[in-house]
Order: structure tokens, then sequence, then C-alpha cells
């Protein structure tokens, strides 16, 4: 049998070990304050459309250095857009953006438990991001996605007892297609893409939130790295509306084409002496 005197300083163990957890616990740094709604904006004042690199034009303008290869898939996406095609614009079809567009939305909002940090965003619908920060490493297989696997590290930089800076990995593969922005502004179709990105507040205005963030890509001669902006919202009970992007799409895509659907419900073609879909299924009306 167990000596009492033994029992006791069991029991004392477990009472400093518990205590000693508590104390670690009450001195781990606090999360910081991201509530409320954020908007993007961008810098170079050709309004809110949605860019990768806010501080510079769509399309050419964000002088990507996309490979010899890529550059032709882009020059080809635009000129097929100007002749009423959607190019390589899988958003246009209301597929997801994925990674990277999803971080150019209107709206987001920001989650914050200790174990995964959620991104709830709103550019052509409700589409939330897991950020997982439980210390979990990389699976053996990844299944694809359009916004890849995420796993995050906190850090207190400044030692204030504050996190100061969310450190993000985006892994792929990656469902596809994907594009930065509306001209069709490719990622590599192959979904390999590797994202790094550090979210922190602004120093000097805590309504500022930073993503600085590189994309890792075989469509481009090097990395690219830009700097995103958020601001937030100062109504403390912001509209959060509802996107719905097939809600108000007019673009049908049938086969490899893309129609246009009038405002009386009616299919119209979207390029000049475009040929109608194949009828074969359907009983020809008698004239």
């Amino acid at each position: 049998m167990m000596h009492r005197s033994s029992i006791a300083a069991l029991i004392l163990a477990a009472v400093l070990m518990m205590a000693t957890g508590g104390a670690q616990a009450a001195d781990a740094p606090k999360y910081p304050n991201w509530k409320g709604q954020w908007s993007r904006f961008n810098t170079n004042h050709e309004g809110q459309a949605v860019k990768f690199d806010p501080s510079k034009p769509s399309g050419p303008g964000q002088q990507a250095p996309l490979t010899p290869e890529y550059q032709k898939i882009l020059e080809e996406s635009m000129a097929d857009q100007k002749t009423g095609g959607i190019g390589n614009y899988p958003s246009a079809r209301c597929m997801l953006g994925g990674m990277p567009r999803i971080m150019s939305p209107t709206r987001q909002e920001y989650v914050i438990t200790p174990e995964t940090t959620y991104i709830l965003t709103d550019l052509d619908q409700w589409e939330l991001r897991r950020i997982f920060t439980d210390g979990r490493d990389w699976p053996t297989e990844i299944d694809p996605t359009y916004l890849g696997y995420s796993i995050g590290r906190w850090i207190d930089e400044d030692g204030d007892g504050v996190y100061d800076v969310l450190e993000v990995e985006t892994r792929g593969p990656f469902a596809g297609p994907r594009a930065y922005d509306h001209t069709g502004l490719p990622l590599h179709f192959d979904g390999q893409s590797i994202f790094k990105e550090r979210f922190y507040l602004d120093k000097n205005d805590p309504n500022i939130l930073h993503d600085e963030i590189t994309v890792f890509d075989h469509a481009l001669t090097r990395p690219w790295s830009v700097h995103k902006t958020f601001r937030r919202s100062s109504n403390p009970r912001p509209n959060w509306a509802e996107p719905n992007c097939s809600a108000d799409n007019a673009t049908i895509v049938i086969g490899k084409e893309n129609y246009f659907l009038s405002a009386d419900g009616l299919l119209m073609p979207a390029k000049k002496d475009q040929a109608p879909p194949d009828l074969r299924y359907f009983k020809q009306s008698q004239k």
C-alpha cells in the first residue's frame, strides 16, 4: 500500500503542475484585435477593381514576372475578351477565385481562435478560408482545393504580451483554373503554387491591416511579392451584403463557348458572327 506521505507528494506535484500550467497560460501572449469589417483599398487610384497588386493597374500593368509561355496566355486572354469572350477568367463562370484572388475582397472578417484563424470574404460569394495555428505539420496528402491548405504561426515580435504577426504558408495542389484578376492574369495550370504571408496591424493606425504576400509559382520567373492593405470600418454594426455570383451573372458557358443571357431571358451571342450552341437534343420548332 502506498504511504500517506507518498500520496501527499503526488497530490502536491499535481497541484504544482496545474499551477505552473495555469501560469504559463496566463503569461501566453494575447491575440490581436482584428474584429470588425475590413475592406480593401487600392493605392494607384484606378478604382476598386480586383487586383493582386493594389498599387498597379490590372493585367499587364501588374508587371507580373511571367514566363514567356504564360505571358502569351495573358495576351490571348485579353484578346479573347476584346471580342466578347471570357478568356482565362474562370470567375466569369462563377467558379471560385481561390488563392490568391480571395485576398482581394470587397469586405472580409477575421475570427481568431487558438487553433484556427478564419477569414470570411465576399468577393463573388462568401468563401471561408481556414488558417490552422494548432502546431500541426503538413499532411502527407492534400486534396486539391481552390483555397489550398494554410498553416500559420503567431509571433509576439516586440515582447509586449500581444501577438503582432501571423505568418502563413499556403500550399496546393490547387483546383483550377485560377487567375489573379479579371484580365485572366494566369497562375500555372499545374496547381503547385505556394504562398507565404505576413499579416499585421499598422503601427500607427490599428484600423489598417497589412498582408504581405509572396507567390512561388511555375508560371513566374521569380517569386512575386505584393503588399495589400485593408481598412477597418468605423461602423460597429456594419452591413454584411450577401453576394451570389450565379444570381445575376449573365454569362452562360456551353462547351467551349460563352454566350450572353439577355434581360428578357433569351440566349444571345457574345461574339460577332458567333454560331449558336449545338441543339441536337432539342426538338426544332416547325416554321
